[in-house]
């Protein structure tokens, strides 16, 4: 992506996510190599795979939780580096990465545990960030469902590199025929060069100034490119999900579906 800005969308550390494998500073150098302009920490929060400690009061658990980005942008201003911060959140499985908004928002809203899909969508965008469902299609052991939310969120992130190039396919062919958004991200938990194959991203003309800047434009589908394989977008009509697929409408309300008919 010559004279492009590329960004990491998705990135998980070890001191937030039970998940991660390496503390947010780790992965500077790393995406500095691959020539990536910025990254953003989008860690597991307190309903997904996080690793904060239930046990405390809610400013202590968000202080905790937000140490992995903290430690991500001090290396980060050392090295000349964008670190942005942003979470990902999880209701049955279906998991929302959301940019644009602060540590400060985060302690002055205790109560969002409680929230559903609308009521957290609208919650987000009145206070101006961006909600964008993480790898729509994704089926795990773990999943017994697979739950699609487009009218719940702003954008798909239709390039994960920890989905199959099938399920990436699929949330790419629904999110072009019905005019949804498009993100990637590489969901990386360990900072190793896995190879630029495995790095996905979101690319610009114009570097961002902010989270605040990337919600902004990504809700206004302005000036972005995704960075992805091109085989992740290729549809084969022998392409089917596997799991039981389910479509929530405005109301929030699910209807079962096959994805060959999308």
């Amino acid at each position: 992506m010559e004279n492009k800005y590329i960004y990491e969308t998705h990135l998980h550390t070890s001191t937030a996510s039970a998940c991660g494998k390496s503390k947010g500073n780790e992965y500077i150098s790393l995406y500095k190599e691959l020539g990536f302009s910025g990254i953003f920490v989008t860690d597991h929060f307190f309903n997904g795979n996080c690793g904060v400690p239930e046990n405390l009061s809610w400013k202590e658990r968000i202080n905790l939780f937000c140490k992995g980005y903290e430690e991500a942008k001090e290396e980060g201003d050392k090295q000349g580096f964008s670190v942005f911060f942003g979470w990902e959140c999880n209701f049955n499985g279906d998991e929302f990465l959301v940019y644009g908004l602060d540590k400060e928002w985060l302690l002055d809203n205790p109560d969002m545990l409680s929230w559903d899909h609308i009521t957290h969508y609208n919650k987000i965008n009145e206070a101006g960030g961006l909600v964008v469902q993480a790898h729509p299609f994704r089926e795990r052991d773990y999943l017994s469902e697979v739950y699609l939310h487009p009218f719940q969120c702003d954008a798909w992130e239709v390039g994960n590199s920890f989905n199959t190039p099938e399920q990436n396919a699929l949330a790419y062919r629904y999110a072009q025929k019905h005019n949804i958004v498009m993100t990637a991200g590489s969901d990386i938990h360990l900072a190793r060069n896995y190879g630029k194959e495995r790095h996905f991203g979101v690319a610009f003309d114009t570097p961002l100034t902010s989270a605040k800047d990337y919600a902004d434009r990504i809700k206004s589908a302005k000036e972005h490119m995704i960075i992805m394989p091109d085989e992740d977008k290729k549809w084969n009509n022998d392409y089917s999900n596997h799991l039981p697929l389910y479509l929530f409408d405005y109301e929030n309300k699910p209807k079962k579906v096959d994805c060959r008919i999308f």
